[in-house]
């Protein structure tokens, strides 16, 4: 009897001694989870606002996911396809419509680079109606490229940007303007 009591009682001081064992570093690993932007966020499970940008809260903070300045430009060129933060392939097709005044002979440059800046593809957007007005006028544009991202890079060179440039004929730094998003290969 004397026998059985030492071994329950040692059973017992066992599964204490790991439930203690398993919550302490459950907490230690929440702790240990250091969100400093927005995709962080996201990918730890944290809830995100469904709001326009996209908001997310870890850790008392609260991360806005990055859509470029495409709230800025909205009043003079809207993108319609491909959005902020979408996967794209080659060849992406590019839609979306901007001010007559945009366009010069109804045309724009648009302008595809990789995490590090460099230019992996560029072409121009093209008038879908008459472009010489102050109105909203649909374009598409069409680019083809080849992927700086390799499987096995790190995470970052999977980022880029997609640039729409005003066209500006007199070269004049004041006539200069462009919307600018992120995107993932």
């Amino acid at each position: 009897m004397k026998k059985s009591l030492t071994v329950l009682g040692i059973t017992a001081v066992a599964v204490i001694l790991t439930i203690t064992w398993v919550v302490y570093f459950a907490e230690k690993a929440d702790e240990e989870i250091i969100v400093t932007n927005f995709k962080e966020c996201v990918d730890t499970g944290n809830p995100v606002m469904e709001s326009y940008p996209r908001q997310c809260t870890a850790g008392g903070q609260t991360f806005v996911e990055d859509v470029g300045n495409e709230l800025e430009k909205a009043n003079l060129i809207r993108l319609d396809s491909p959005r902020p933060n979408e996967v794209i392939a080659s060849p992406l097709t590019i839609s979306g419509e901007a001010r007559g005044y945009w366009y010069f002979e109804a045309t724009f440059p648009v302008v595809l680079v990789d995490w590090d800046g460099r230019i992996i593809g560029e072409h121009y957007a093209q008038a879908e109606g008459e472009w010489m007005t102050e109105d909203f006028v649909p374009f598409v544009a069409t680019l083809e490229f080849e992927s700086p991202y390799k499987e096995g890079d790190p995470e970052f060179m999977r980022r880029g940007a997609l640039i729409l440039r005003k066209d500006n004929p007199s070269g004049l730094p004041e006539n200069d303007d462009a919307l600018e998003i992120t995107i993932w290969f």
